[in-house]
Parts: C-alpha cells; structure tokens; sequence
C-alpha cells in the first residue's frame, strides 16, 4: 500500500470529498517536508476539534496502520547504554513523528486565561514551542475561532507554515494559512464527521512514507 492507494481509498469511500484531495495531497507533502527536516508539528482547536488534535497526535506518535520499529542505530545505542534494559526497551518503543496538541496543556491554559487573555492560550504555546520550518494544524470548523486564528498568525511571525481543518468556507482562517482543507459542509456536526477522514488519510500517507519500508 502506499500513499497514492489511501488517498484514492478516501475518495471511493466519500466521493463528497474529492474537492479536498489536491489540498489533502499538499498537507502531506508539506508534512513530509517538515518532518523529514526534524521539524514538529502543533495542533489546536475547540470542543470536537480539541479531541481530533489529541486523536491526530495518537496516530502520528506511535503505531497506527503499520508496525514502527526502532533504527538499528538507536539498537545500537540502547544496548551499550543501558544493556540489561536494552531488549526490553527496543520490543516496545516505537518510531515516531513529533506532534504536540496544545489543547492538553491544563495548567498553563488555565492560568493564561485567568492572568492574562483567553483568546491567546494557544498563539503562546506557539510563540513558545514553536520555530521556523514548524507547522500548525488548526482546525475550525467555521474558520473563524478567535484563539485559532491568534495562533496562525503567531505561526506566521515564528517562520511556520499554517495547515487548517475547516468547513466549507473556510472562513477567517483561509485567508492566513498556507493550505486549508475545506470540508463539504456548513455544519459543525457534519464538518466534524469530516474531519476524521481526512486526517485518518493524512495520518496514514505519512506512516507510510516514514516506515512503510520498515521490516
């Protein structure tokens, strides 16, 4: 299986979608670019948008379709730092694509809200994690979420590259991201059902391209 394989398995699976494949096809290659440059990738959004971050950095930071063992250098260098533990460590750690959500940061999204503007909890996140050659993911399903769009913006300013999750408009968030990824509809139940196939189909054609080849 390879890339080209899921991406025309979406588009069989929801033909509403074929709009979105060409932008689909650019976040992956945009992705692929970064992570191959050991950049990360951050992700914000609210509500159901909130949850498919956490879900988007579960599928990227451990197994999702495919088994991710180690490099045999990182063997290599387990078995003379830590040799007893060694075996242990490389059955079970897995290869991975750095991604941060920033909707799980409790204790700092509270107190920035409190002490100093809740609209702004994730362009701080960015303005701290995040540097040039970096991407946010933002998802909105209006494109218009204030926090959100605070965010790219502060992306723009930190030399990083903006992929948005939108509804049909694309709203707000459109007019300052790089590629933006409008799903068919203009309701936020339905944009949300969306969403899931798009980012499962970008989450696989990255694990592919990074340990598709892996024995």
């Amino acid at each position: 299986m390879d890339a080209l394989l899921i991406i025309n398995q979406l588009r069989d699976r929801y033909p509403c979608l074929s709009p979105c494949i060409a932008d689909i096809e650019r976040s992956i290659s945009l992705l692929k670019d970064s992570f191959s440059n050991g950049k990360k990738l951050l992700l914000c959004g609210n509500g159901g948008s909130a949850s498919d971050c956490e879900h988007i950095v579960g599928e990227l930071m451990k197994s999702f379709l495919l088994c991710r063992p180690l490099p045999a250098d990182r063997h290599n260098k387990l078995r003379s730092l830590c040799p007893e533990q060694a075996d242990y460590m490389i059955k079970n750690l897995q290869g991975a694509l750095p991604a941060i959500s920033l909707v799980s940061q409790t204790s700092l999204l509270t107190a920035f809200a409190n002490d100093v503007a809740p609209d702004m909890v994730f362009a701080q996140q960015v303005m701290g994690y995040g540097n040039e050659g970096d991407i946010l993911f933002a998802i909105s399903t209006s494109g218009n979420s204030q926090n959100v769009l605070y965010a790219a913006l502060t992306a723009r300013v930190q030399g990083m590259k903006v992929i948005s999750l939108t509804g049909e408009t694309g709203g707000k968030l459109k007019q300052i991201s790089d590629i933006t990824i409008c799903a068919p509809s203009a309701d936020t139940f339905s944009t949300q059902e969306y969403h899931l196939p798009i980012y499962h189909c970008i989450c696989a054609c990255l694990e592919f391209e990074f340990f598709g080849r892996c024995k």
